[in-house]
This record gives structure tokens, sequence and C-alpha cells, in this order.
């Protein structure tokens, strides 16, 4: 027999108690603690779920991933090359950025071959008619339905049948087995298992959208992550057109794959040539500004780094970066100081990457020290000259990893001068360069700024 039990749940980690906390002993916040009730049963979960039985794994027959395309190429290639039938897919990002944009968009293209069911706990089908006529969104196999019960829901799947589920969003759905409000990490949790069932037992394709809290990350249970087959996250500021759809959990692809949008009026657009769209409207021969062949994923990009160093007007310099961790540019200006003998330790240094993109690789490293020491010497770097290599605490410039694809792009984009690390030079003397192109080695930080200040 089934009775109420009550508990009391932190909201940002999921971390439960029997009595209430003012401070959480997993995720260390304040305040977080709400009492919710869940009904539990004396039913154990062997008996629910019926007997169990192993299989050997000589003995499973596996076919080839049942995939249908998106019809957008740069989430497709997100996905390791399209939907998997059967998959729990979900999307997170900042409000604003585009989230429900994107999947309506996906509805209007996607080759599901049966219906679609779109499901919004947020907004009307009226104000969803007006996105979707807004977007262009024309397509008679596609349903909208304003809800936010599980259990209607599930009876709408299963009565339509349908190839692909999108609802928008997990933290407003919730299920009458618990009693707990929307948004809840009971009612988030609960709601994503039986959605993963549903979708697991009937090979019905579910993308959800998730919200995400001031730090980014997307809001309710940990677990939620977890128990998804895929996890998409929308970056970029919304007040910036380019948007960097990241994949950070894929069980049927790789995770280092990104994919890049434009917001226009007209909805989302895709990038396909993501380095020219970087290098738009860039100054030529103008101090404190390099260019840098950076990886995300198998694609490489050229990204411009803008740099201003300029005399202090207070006892300490100001250092300050954006798309750049702020500790590897002042370990950067460290070693030009001690390597190079530049001196700025009385100056101060900002570091700007040129349309939103974060480098994270250590690659780009040789990038912006030039650009620290082209806008410090006020000499410019050749604006044809790509700068790739990691750079070490002693001066060294240590070899990075694919190097034949960063110069097959520079290459491509018409650069004729490439400078990489002397321990790449093996593996780009098999990149087939145009004529006028020069690689060139170079093994320590002062040889590299001579060489490139010449």
């Amino acid at each position: 027999m089934a009775k109420s039990k009550s508990v009391f749940v932190c909201q940002e980690c999921g971390y439960e108690s029997s009595g209430w906390l003012g401070k959480c002993p997993a995720c260390m916040q304040w305040n977080t603690f709400v009492e919710e009730r869940t009904a539990s049963s004396t039913k154990t979960a062997a008996k629910m779920d019926g007997p169990i039985k192993s299989v050997s794994l000589e003995d499973v027959q596996i076919g080839n991933e049942d995939r249908s395309t998106t019809g957008i190429e740069e989430l497709d290639r997100v996905l390791g090359g399209g939907v998997v039938k059967g998959s729990l897919i979900l999307i997170g990002g900042d409000p604003g950025i585009g989230k429900s944009t994107l999947l309506l968009q996906v509805c209007n293209t996607t080759h599901s071959g049966s219906k679609i069911l779109y499901v919004s706990g947020e907004e009307s089908v009226g104000q969803i008619k007006l996105r979707a006529d807004r977007l262009k969104v024309k397509r008679k196999d596609l349903f909208i339905v304003s809800a936010s019960n599980y259990e209607s829901v599930a009876g709408l799947i299963d009565a339509e049948k349908p190839g692909l589920v999108v609802i928008d969003s997990i933290q407003t759905m919730y299920t009458d087995t618990i009693t707990s409000a929307p948004g809840s990490v009971s009612q988030v949790r609960e709601v994503t298992a039986a959605l993963m069932k549903l979708a697991k037992s009937t090979g019905v394709t579910v993308m959800i959208v998730g919200h995400v809290t001031k730090d980014g990350a997307i809001a309710g249970p940990r677990v939620l992550e977890h128990m998804v087959d895929t996890v998409l996250y929308f970056e970029g500021d919304r007040h910036l057109s380019f948007r960097i759809l990241r994949a950070v959990k894929n069980r049927f692809g790789s995770t280092n794959e990104i994919g890049i949008f434009e917001m226009r009026d007209s909805g989302l657009e895709e990038v396909t040539n993501p380095s020219e769209m970087m290098l738009s409207g860039r100054s030529n021969n103008v101090p404190g500004s390099a260019v840098v062949s950076s990886l995300e994923g198998t694609r490489p990009m050229l990204i411009e780094i803008q740099s201003l160093v300029c005399v202090t007007n207070f006892p300490a310099p100001r250092r300050m970066s954006t798309g750049v961790d702020f500790n590897r540019l002042t370990m950067l200006m460290a070693v030009l100081e001690k390597r190079v003998g530049l001196q700025l330790y009385n100056y101060d240094a900002y570091l700007n990457v040129v349309g939103g993109i974060r480098l994270d690789e250590p690659a780009c490293d040789l990038g912006i020290a030039a650009a620290v020491a082209s806008s410090f010497k006020n000499i410019p770097v050749s604006s044809d000259c790509v700068l790739i290599g990691e750079i070490g605490l002693t001066g060294e410039i240590r070899a990075v990893a694919q190097v034949e694809k960063r110069i097959s792009e520079a290459v491509r984009l018409g650069f004729k001068s490439i400078v990489i690390p002397e321990g790449n030079m093996k593996m780009a003397r098999q990149v087939k360069t145009t004529a006028g192109v020069a690689i060139i080695p170079v093994s320590n930080i002062q040889q590299a700024l001579e060489i490139i200040f010449r």
C-alpha cells in the first residue's frame, strides 16, 4: 500500500534530507531546501519490473544506428550525423539564446517520416503559431499542444504515435505521482525518467529544453544530464548575432564538435565558413592584432585576437581578457617579461577574442603573446601571417595536435606565412600548399617574435 513520505530536497543539486537544513552539505548553497512529498511503495523495484536475465556479450546482435537527418547540417554535425531513433536529447542555454527557435526549425526540416509533436508548457498554441509564421514553418504533419501534465502528454503520444516529440521545457512538466511543484528536483527527475522509458520502449525521439541557472548549469538535479543520451549547450551572448551549439555529452558521437549559427529575423542561419566570418571586418597592419588557428572538434577556425597595452595610471596594472582565461594571459605576460625582456610590469593589458568565441586550447598561446608584444612595441603583425603554438614557462614553443588541418585552413583562406612549432614540421611537410606559402618553424618565443616583427 502506497503511503506519503515527506523529504527536504536541495533545489540546486538534489540532495535529500529528512529535516530542513540551512546549508546544503553537498553543494554548500544556503536556503535551497524545500519540503516535498512523494509517494513510496512497499514493493521492491525487482517485483515491479519483473524478473531479469543476463545475456552473454558474444550473443548480443547489433546493427547500424537508425539515424535521421534534421535538415540542419550544423546540428547534424554536433549530433554525430543525425538523430538516433529512440534517443533522449537535452538542449540547454541562457534565456533568449534561441533554443525554442532552433527546435521549431528542426520540426520544419527534419526527415522523421512520421508525425511531429511540439509540446510547450510555457506558451499558448497562438504564441507558437506566431513564431512559426515568423520562421516560415509550414508543415502539415507538425502538431502543437500547450500542456504541462506528463500523463496527458503521454496519452497524446500513445494516440498520435509521432516520430519526434519536442518538450519545451522540462522544468514546466509535472507528474501527478508527486505533489511537489513543477520545476522542483523531484518533478524534473521523475518526468525525465518517464520520458526516457517512453523513448526507449516506443522508439520515439524526444528532444527536451532545459533552463539554466545563473551559473550556466542546467537547472534541476545533476542526474538529469546523466539520464539523457545527448546534452547540447547553446552558447553566446544573446545581444550578439552568433551562437555556438556544443555537445558536452553524446552517447552516439563525439563531444568535441560544435555548430555555429547566426541569429537573424528569419531565425537561426547556419554558418558554413566560420573562419571567413570571424575575420570579416579585420583591419590590416594594425598593432595589437594577430590571427590564430584554433581547432574546435574536427573543425579548424581562424580567429583574430586583439590586444591593447598602455601605460597604467594606477599603482597596480590592470589585466582584462575576454574569450581567453585570465590566468593564461597573466602567465604568458610573465613569460614575455622573463624570457623576452618586455617590461610590462607598469602597463595595463586588455585582450579580446573577436566574434565572441572562447579559446581554451593552448595552441593559441603564440598568437596571444604576439598580439600583446605587437601592441607593446607598436609594431603590427603581418596581415597574411597565422600563428600556431603552445608556449611553455621556459619560453619554448611546444608542438600542437592536428597541425595539418590548421595549416590547410590557413592556406585555403589565402595566408602566405604560417608560423608553427618546430616539433610539428614533420607533419607539416605532408600538407599540400600553394606557391608562395611559407611554413616557418620556431623553437622558442624569442625566436618567434624576431621572425614575426622582422
